[in-house]
């Protein structure tokens, strides 16, 4: 029987990013997938000016009513892009519309580069540490698992116990499995670190001098997918990672706003079949 998730994030309409990555995503892997957009950009905010924005939080509470009176369920619940506002609202829809058992995925997409999103102030961290406490797996960058964890942000230059220290930091926090995205301990390779309180796990690619918006978003959509499939967790971490290298690869100098993930979509679900 077909697993049905929900995805709980904004709507860039020109980006490649959020919910339009999510989407497409996600169902490529097999799954059926819900959306619940908490907001509605006309494009994402990295690299555009005068975009608009809609905020639909009044709308998520509306929403779950109904899902509750008709009795809809989940099976696995997973977050991106949030406002502040939105976060206790995800933690209610979590609560009541996540089947038992159903695994929880915080993106907790707030911080890149030693810095937080634009329009997020200095105590948003700790309202996203109270989601990912309620996580299966929560997948930050370093940046923001820094944020999260209350450590030193260091972009490079950094060893294994300053990744093992951020790690522990998110288990603490009260998440199952941290999976730690952009780990480099030299020029040539990145990677992530998979950690379950007890082990930990790398897996590296090789360091393309590229960064595109929205790659953290194609990984945490493969990661789901993969997952509600049926891959082991770290099978799942690396299948992202491959699949995020061929999106770069894939896009052209000249398109700056987003990774072309697209031509990769028709083979992807062959891909998740091959490690489950």
């Amino acid at each position: 029987m077909t697993k049905r998730i929900l995805t709980i994030q904004d709507i860039s309409c020109v980006g490649q990013c959020s919910l339009t990555v999510a989407l497409p995503i996600v169902s490529a892997c097999g799954v059926e997938t819900a959306i619940l957009p908490g907001s509605v950009l006309s494009t994402h905010t990295g690299g555009f000016t005068g975009f608009t924005f809609k905020d639909l939080t009044d709308e998520m509470p509306k929403i779950r009513a109904h899902w509750e009176k008709e009795g809809i369920k989940f099976d696995a619940v997973y977050t991106g892009y949030l406002s502040e506002t939105q976060i206790p609202q995800s933690i209610a829809i979590i609560d009541s519309c996540a089947k038992a058992g159903a695994p929880i995925i915080v993106d907790p997409a707030m911080a890149d580069n030693g810095k937080l999103y634009f329009g997020f102030g200095d105590d948003f961290p700790s309202k996203m540490a109270k989601l990912c406490a309620k996580a299966d797996y929560v997948l930050p960058n370093i940046t923001e698992a820094a944020f999260l964890t209350g450590n030193e942000i260091k972009l490079s230059g950094y060893d294994e116990s300053y990744i093992d220290k951020l790690l522990q930091g998110l288990i603490d926090l009260g998440a199952k499995n941290a999976l730690l995205t952009g780990v480099s301990f030299d020029e040539k390779s990145l990677g992530i670190a998979l950690y379950d309180g007890k082990h930990k796990q790398y897996y590296f690619n090789e360091k393309i001098n590229k960064s595109l918006h929205g790659t953290g978003d194609i990984y945490a959509s493969v990661f789901t997918g993969a997952l509600i499939r049926g891959a082991s967790p770290i099978s799942a971490a690396a299948l992202a990672a491959d699949f995020v290298v061929e999106c770069i690869k894939n896009t052209p100098d000249e398109h700056s706003y987003g990774a072309c993930f697209e031509p990769s979509l028709s083979s992807l679900g062959e891909k998740i079949s091959k490690i489950i």
